[in-house]
């Protein structure tokens, strides 16, 4: 029996684990786009370079509407998550249509309650060490530091004194020489957008989104496996 001062471990919430792939991969590819209809071509040449995960943002328009195809068309290459998630129904509809795992800029309780209660898998955003902790508390299966470049890889190690084990995935600002950084630092993975997809999703050159894909996949198999 507790006494009101023990802390009762058995009330801790199970804790959700990162899909296996995106694990592995140790990297996110974020894709922010005006359509959703623009997603299919830079997920393909993203495939073929070696990406293994990616996160579809909830700010391009009918996102979770073309969920469920992309899922059939790239789930067996791809873990695709939905991202900028701000709302419990949102993770809900994502969690039904397939998503692999979620993503939010904030720490919101009512955010990892659906999460827990949909059993998909939730990174939930902060920068400061109080909102960070209550995610990981809460049972996220990481914690999004953003914006990253606000604070530098060495904030792993910074988190890690007061929390040990937290996992940590820095998004905003992240490029190559930033991806690197932040894995040698500990990362569990880290979170790009534009340093990799530059204007793939503006009618760029996909074979130059394959090259710049390659080479954060070259960075973070390196890292891993240094």
């Amino acid at each position: 029996m507790t006494s009101p001062d023990t802390p009762d471990h058995a009330a801790r919430p199970e804790r959700a684990t990162l899909p296996e792939r995106t694990a592995a991969a140790r990297l996110i590819v974020v894709i922010r786009g005006r359509r959703a209809d623009q997603y299919a071509p830079v997920l393909e040449t993203l495939a073929r370079a070696g990406i293994r995960s990616v996160e579809l943002t909830l700010s391009t328009p009918r996102t979770l509407d073309e969920l469920p195809t992309l899922q059939d068309r790239f789930g067996e290459q791809l873990d695709i998550g939905v991202g900028t998630i701000t709302e419990p129904e949102q993770l809900r509809t994502a969690a039904e249509r397939g998503a692999r795992y979620a993503v939010t800029p904030i720490t919101r309780a009512d955010l990892l309650e659906a999460a827990a209660q949909t059993g998909l898998p939730l990174i939930p955003g902060g920068l400061t060490p109080s909102e960070l902790h209550a995610g990981w508390a809460a049972g996220a299966a990481a914690v999004k530091v953003f914006p990253a470049s606000v604070v530098g890889p060495g904030y792993v190690k910074d988190l890690r004194g007061p929390f040990p084990g937290i996992k940590v995935i820095p998004s905003g600002g992240v490029d190559l020489a930033a991806a690197e950084a932040w894995l040698q630092a500990g990362a569990e993975a880290v979170s790009v957008g534009g340093p990799l997809l530059g204007d793939a999703l503006t009618g760029g050159s996909l074979e130059e989104l394959a090259d710049r894909a390659a080479r954060f996949v070259g960075v973070s198999t390196r890292v891993a496996g240094a």
